[in-house]
């Protein structure tokens, strides 16, 4: 059998075992994902595999660089990988994929017993926000501080549901009115 149609055959076998699995994900004919552990398992990570064109006669490339595994530390992915590069090498110039799927969901707990988790901090800011930080300072600069007298006169005019009684600006307006005068007065 030549490369193609061993790739052809695994690849049946793949999309039969894992048909309805969720963990099981082709990216395409050569490239796939397996998600090994559930979702919110802090210690689930991402399986990317690629064949290269003479797959299974040469390895296939492991990665996990998966968004997924961000949060897990560059010591143990180099682990993971490196004792997933001794299964490839044991399988070898057979059809290995369903062997290493299953081989790493057996071996999660002992690939992450290691395992802590990497927070990384992620802020957005948009291009305006970034841009304006010293025009917000400046507008909390202008924010006017009653002092106590005017606090005292504010709450004074409120009733008990902290509202203004009806009129209560109407002197203000007939003080003004006074010192311009009115529309008879030319």
């Amino acid at each position: 059998m030549t490369a193609n149609e061993d790739q052809e055959m695994e690849l049946e076998a793949l999309r039969s075992i894992y048909e309805g699995d969720e963990c099981f994900k082709e990216i395409s004919p050569v490239s796939f994902q397996f998600r090994i552990g559930e979702l919110e398992d802090t210690k689930a990570f991402i399986l990317d595999i690629v064949w290269p064109e003479m797959y299974p006669e040469s390895a296939p490339q492991i990665s996990l660089d998966a968004f997924f595994n961000n949060r897990i530390s560059a010591e143990t992915k180099q682990l993971i990988l490196s004792k997933l590069e001794e299964q490839v090498e044991a399988n070898l110039g057979t059809a290995m994929m369903y062997t290493l799927f299953e081989w790493a969901k057996e071996n999660q707990e002992a690939l992450m017993e290691n395992h802590r988790p990497v927070m990384t901090a992620v802020t957005l800011t948009s291009s305006s926000e970034a841009a304006a930080p010293s025009s917000a300072a400046k507008k909390r600069e202008k924010k006017e501080q009653l002092t106590k007298a005017q606090k005292r006169r504010m709450i004074n005019r409120t009733d008990n549901k902290g509202e203004l009684p009806r009129g209560w600006n109407w002197v203000d307006v007939i003080k003004q009115l006074s010192k311009t005068g009115g529309k008879d007065d030319d």
